[in-house]
Order: structure tokens, then sequence, then C-alpha cells
């Protein structure tokens, strides 16, 4: 399990699941909370792993409280 890393006014954090299935199930529910926030993330997925980056926008690309309640509920999920 890793944690998030707070790096170039990003927080950032790679996740691996099993399959590559698995990985895109993840990025469908996540999508839901993300959208429930209104806040997107900049994420990349490739094979079994997704890697995130969260900043705000709108505070000047930076770490914000925001960010940190999108890192809490992709970790839930």
């Amino acid at each position: 399990m890793y944690t998030w890393i707070e790096k170039n006014n990003t927080l950032q954090k790679t996740f691996t699941f099993e399959t590559f299935g698995d990985a895109i199930t993840w990025m469908i529910k996540a999508s839901f909370e993300i959208e429930k926030l209104d806040h997107h993330p900049a994420w990349t997925n490739s094979y079994n792993t997704v890697h995130v980056l969260l900043q705000t926008h709108d505070a000047g690309n930076r770490v914000t409280d925001k960010d940190r309640e999108l890192a809490r509920l992709l970790d839930e999920l």
C-alpha cells in the first residue's frame, strides 16, 4: 500500500490492482465520487495501475483541502 506524496504542488499516488479490469472498475467507481466533489484529477492508466495527481486549479494549481478529501475518498474505494 502506497501513501499519498505531496510533490510539485500536487498530491500523487499510484494504485495497483490485480488486473486491467480491476483498475478500470475502480476508475469508474471513482468517477462518481469525483463528480460529486466537482473535482477532476489528472490520472493515467497502464494495465493494472492508475497514477493519480491531485491539485486545485481554481486555487492556483496547489493542494487544498478539496484534494485531501478526494484522496481520502479514493483510498476508501
